[in-house]
């Protein structure tokens, strides 16, 4: 029989797990096979010298979703719907184009991914796999109400172990990986830049912000207790709070895992000198003679896991977007009738993504362009976000604070500084 402790430390857990919410979720999404690729290119071209990319994001993403939540938890409105309100129309309609734009090659280069790993593993045609799972994956969106598909999507976050345990195939050297995680060095060229830029973008993506904005908002609405805090001021504490170190675990949790898939590959392919993979599933094939089956089918199973989460969060952020901006009816939990321009908006984006698989399009670059595509437009968006946040007018006592000021703004300089850098060396 368990002890009482046993049992407590179980339900403690339950709890804990029950109280993880749009942080946790939004970080979980941020490691999508786009991401994969990109960190396993990384690891693969430099080895373990650009550790300390991921390292430097964990400070850098938890001040800006945390803004991000912030202004969602406070105003009742998602981020687009708070941009209407402050900036121009058009200005927000440029920001969400470039979102849409970015969101819809990144969920072609994803679905991609997912059908090339569920090639690899069973065998068959990747197109079909992947029109399989993108149509199961917006079928989960339409007819699953939130409630109950958040509870799945954190479920769908323990994938991502699977690029913890594949190092464990290999041998470390700590020592190289300590250097390569707290010394920041790397070549002045322009591959190694835009390489950079890539993990930047891909690691601070704006779809992260839309998402965890707005499901603040939809936590909100399904709690009948709850209310914006500038309308319920004494909730703010508690709010506030648990956003705090519920975003700080969130992106340890996806700069932990990013971390493994750079040290993975870095110690098998780089260290056999395959420089050059550019595709997560490219990476799970090269894998396999390196490291063995075992981390071979971790590599590919985590592949369909991460897309499985990240599709949705990238098809709805963009939804959430455009539906705000346009003053429609939005929300996971509401019934498609109620919301069909909402959905079909999600839909759209995931069709369109389709059409990016089959398309001339070469995924090996789609993959790695869409993280630069998103490291670019990032720095717009995040500034509007700031601007939001820091509106004591439209936020009232619930402002961004002045370390989320200096953090968020400092962020917004440091991708813009990347980007630069990146166009400059071209």
């Amino acid at each position: 029989m368990d002890s009482a402790a046993e049992v407590g430390g179980r339900l403690h857990l339950r709890s804990l797990f029950r109280r993880l919410g749009p942080g946790f979720v939004t970080g979980a999404a941020d490691d999508d096979p786009s991401g994969i690729a990109t960190y396993s290119q990384a690891g693969a071209q430099a080895g373990v010298g650009l550790l300390w990319t991921v390292v430097l994001t964990w400070p850098m993403m938890v001040a800006v979703q945390s803004v991000c939540a912030r202004v969602g938890r406070v105003t009742g409105h998602g981020l687009a719907g708070n941009m209407v309100r402050i900036f121009p129309r058009p200005v927000v309609y440029v920001l969400v184009g470039m979102l849409l734009a970015a969101n819809t090659i990144n969920i072609g280069a994803d679905l991609a991914a997912m059908g090339a790993a569920a090639e690899l593993i069973v065998g068959g045609p990747g197109h079909v796999y992947t029109f399989v799972l993108a149509v199961a994956s917006l079928l989960a969106v339409v007819f699953v109400p939130y409630h109950r598909y958040v509870g799945f999507l954190k479920w769908t976050t323990f994938s991502l172990f699977a690029y913890v345990g594949v190092v464990f195939a290999v041998h470390i050297d700590w020592r190289a990986v300590a250097v390569g995680a707290l010394l920041p060095h790397f070549a002045l060229n322009n591959e190694t830049i835009t390489l950079i830029v890539a993990i930047f973008g891909t690691t601070i993506s704006p779809y992260l912000f839309f998402w965890q904005s707005s499901q603040e908002v939809e936590d909100e609405e399904a709690d009948p207790e709850a209310g914006p805090l500038i309308d319920h001021p004494e909730q703010a504490s508690r709010e506030l709070n648990r956003i705090g170190w519920e975003t700080w675990l969130g992106m340890a949790f996806s700069n932990l895992v990013a971390f493994f898939i750079i040290l993975t590959t870095a110690l098998t392919l780089n260290a056999h000198g395959q420089t050059d993979i550019q595709t997560s599933a490219q990476a799970a094939a090269a894998l396999k003679p390196i490291a063995g089956d075992w981390a071979f089918a971790l590599f590919s199973l985590g592949i369909i896991g991460t897309g499985l989460l990240a599709v949705p969060v990238l098809a709805g952020s963009a939804a959430y977007a455009v539906g705000e901006t346009g003053g429609w009816t939005v929300g996971l939990e509401r019934a498609p009738r109620d919301a069909w321009r909402f959905y079909a908006v999600i839909g759209i984006a995931i069709l369109l993504g389709v059409c990016v698989d089959l398309s001339p399009l070469d995924p090996i670059k789609a993959l790695i362009w869409s993280a630069v595509l998103n490291g670019v437009i990032t720095v717009p968006i995040m500034a509007a976000t700031m601007i939001v946040a820091s509106h004591r007018g439209h936020m009232g006592e619930f402002a961004a604070t002045r370390g989320q000021k200096i953090g968020g703004w400092l962020t917004t300089a440091m991708m813009a500084v990347a980007s630069i850098a990146m166009f400059l060396s071209l």
